[in-house]
């Protein structure tokens, strides 16, 4: 996501109703399904209850779907998309389309989904106003309506020293950490990335995980934030 004079906008509906009015086409920020699917077969199942929070007009939904997910609820604050969205997918049953925001989601219960996935949600938060104040709301929220042992599946240019401290102090999580090449760019064979399915060792301060990546290694970053049953307690 490229920062500039428009980011503080980027927490606010009326940017992405501007924007979505003058880009209609489908768009995937960052990674599309075929390579994400490896990873999502290891933390999900086909009958599992499904967020995508910011969806957009990914077409990650609709993959997902065909290639055997049951249940999808994509949610975005933009009411222009969601009205496009639901139009597209009017035949498809499997896929919802809810205007919401994520930092309130109070219109689902607590514990309602077994996963919920974010690709670039929360970085678009954070290029904004009040960024920190907004992404601790949002994942206050994400936390809550997960079931206890849900997974909340990060995808973001986010680095360990910038998204680690923000997850652990919003959420009691289990976190993983997986890695993929940024779209295009090209690795030595002799520099090869691990598999997406094999995880990086991660521990408190990302020390482990930097030293073996490197420093600003030419990665997506996976923050794979399993519900701790402690959390879920806490809730009730």
């Amino acid at each position: 996501m490229r920062v500039g004079t428009t980011s503080q906008a980027y927490g606010e509906a009326s940017y992405w109703d501007r924007r979505y009015s003058q880009d209609e086409g489908p768009f995937d920020w960052y990674q599309k399904y075929p390579a994400l699917a490896p990873l999502f077969h290891l933390y999900m199942h086909r009958h599992h209850r499904i967020l995508m929070v910011g969806c957009g007009n990914s077409e990650l939904g609709e993959d997902m779907i065909n290639d055997g997910y049951q249940d999808v609820v994509n949610i975005d604050i933009s009411s222009v998309v969601i009205e496009a969205m639901q139009k597209k997918y009017r035949d498809r049953p499997e896929l919802k389309y809810i205007k919401m925001d994520v930092r309130d989601m109070s219109s689902f219960e607590s514990g309602s989904f077994d996963t919920v996935i974010d690709k670039g949600t929360l970085d678009s938060l954070m290029c904004g106003h009040n960024a920190q104040q907004n992404a601790r709301m949002m994942l206050e929220e994400v936390g809550r309506v997960l079931k206890s042992t849900g997974v909340y599946i990060l995808i973001t240019y986010g680095a360990l020293n910038f998204r680690l401290p923000l997850l652990r102090e919003t959420c009691l999580w289990t976190i993983k950490l997986h890695v993929m090449e940024k779209l295009g760019f090209e690795r030595g064979s002799e520099h090869k990335l691990r598999e997406l399915t094999d995880p990086i060792p991660l521990n408190k301060d990302g020390s482990s995980a930097i030293a073996v990546l490197g420093e600003n290694p030419e990665v997506h970053y996976i923050y794979v934030c399993i519900k701790d049953e402690e959390s879920s307690r806490q809730q009730h």
